[in-house]
């Protein structure tokens, strides 16, 4: 079964952010990938100043897993303007349905909260965002990558891969995530937070493992 994927742009999206998850991701043969926007079709400027085409507007209806990049921090920042702004939050919070997967990469977890997404939720973001996180009502978690079923967060920057390398791991099994690692040269590092259902709640940390030799 393919992997619908949709990952949000918007003008001044960090590079790494979008990138990182996506080339763990896109590893997996049955995973496509869709760069979205709010207005459809079009071109934003990200962080660095690359241009990237978007070949559709959000459809989280069509999306197995949406992938909610940062944007910077702080006052003027990509992600501070779309929270003011409201328009992506708003859109975000009405795309939560069962089984759509919400992934927030870095700040990207900061409009998942302004979208009420995080509310008394375990979850993580980069680390000079998570006081704001928490005084939004999040549980912040000190996982590099927090996996709360519906719900999966990442620390800043390269941790993105490590949350793509995970979300590899999750569908598709331990020697994918590894096959991906390899692929990637990239050896994954951190704590994997989840709290798996099989164990009534109880909250489990887990090393991600790395390639063997």
């Amino acid at each position: 079964m393919t992997l619908r994927v949709q990952a949000v742009l918007y003008d001044g999206v960090e590079d790494q952010d979008l990138v990182g998850p996506l080339g763990a991701l896109d590893v997996v043969d049955d995973v496509r990938t869709t760069f979205v926007t709010l207005g459809g079709p079009g071109t934003v400027t990200t962080s660095f100043g690359m241009e990237v085409r978007a070949g559709a507007a959000l459809d989280p209806a069509r999306a197995d897993l949406v992938v909610v990049p940062g944007g910077g921090y702080g006052a003027g920042s990509a992600v501070d303007r779309q929270v003011r702004s409201g328009a992506l939050p708003r859109a975000l919070a009405e795309a939560a349905r069962p089984g759509l997967i919400m992934a927030g990469v870095c700040t990207g977890t900061l409009l998942l909260s302004a979208a009420g997404l995080t509310a008394g939720r375990p979850c993580t973001t980069h680390h000079a965002a998570t006081q704001d996180l928490a005084a939004q009502g999040a549980e912040v978690v000190a996982g590099r990558v927090v996996d709360d079923g519906d719900l999966v967060t990442c620390g800043g920057v390269t941790s993105g891969i490590d949350l793509g390398l995970w979300l590899v791991e999750r569908l598709y099994g331990a020697q994918a995530a590894l096959l991906a690692e390899q692929i990637l040269e990239h050896e994954r590092r951190g704590t994997v937070w989840r709290r798996p259902a099989a164990r009534g709640g109880e909250e489990a940390a887990e090393e991600a493992p790395a390639v063997p030799a």
